[in-house]
């Protein structure tokens, strides 16, 4: 089975770099690494699945308190590198945080996902791993 590593170093963050672009198309190379490490200063971590040298599928959460989640994770990213696709690396991302939340006993996992026909298989990942569909989410551009 293959091994959930959290990511640590700059070496870490760097071997997440694809994957996270194959999801965030706006974070090029020479962006990247400032804006990995910003993320991570404001309380979150990166946690991947190594094949070959590099991230075949990476997760980014933050975890929090608020009073109407109380102590929770909220899952930013969730991305494999299309060759990865159909191994099961999300599955067992997903499942490595549920692992972590309930250890450190955070209440809640949550997670958004775009609507498209292209997330289709996400979301499929998404109900077979118990997550529900309880809201809509708003945005406004400031």
């Amino acid at each position: 089975m293959s091994q959930v590593k959290v990511a640590v170093t700059e070496s870490d963050i760097l071997k997440c770099r694809r994957a996270i672009q194959a999801l965030r198309h706006s974070l090029t190379d020479d962006i990247y690494l400032d804006q990995a490490l910003k993320t991570l200063a404001d309380n979150r971590q990166f946690v991947f699945i190594e094949e070959n040298g590099e991230a075949a599928a990476v997760a980014v959460f933050e975890t929090g308190y608020n009073l109407f989640r109380g102590k929770y994770i909220y899952i930013d990213d969730l991305s494999t590198l299309p060759e990865y696709r159909g191994k099961g690396f999300a599955g067992i991302l997903l499942d490595w945080i549920s692992e972590y939340a309930k250890t450190e006993n955070f209440d809640e996992i949550h997670l958004d996902s775009g609507v498209n026909e292209a997330r289709t298989n996400a979301h499929r990942l998404y109900l077979n791993k118990r997550f529900q569909i309880t809201s809509l989410h708003f945005v406004t551009k400031v």
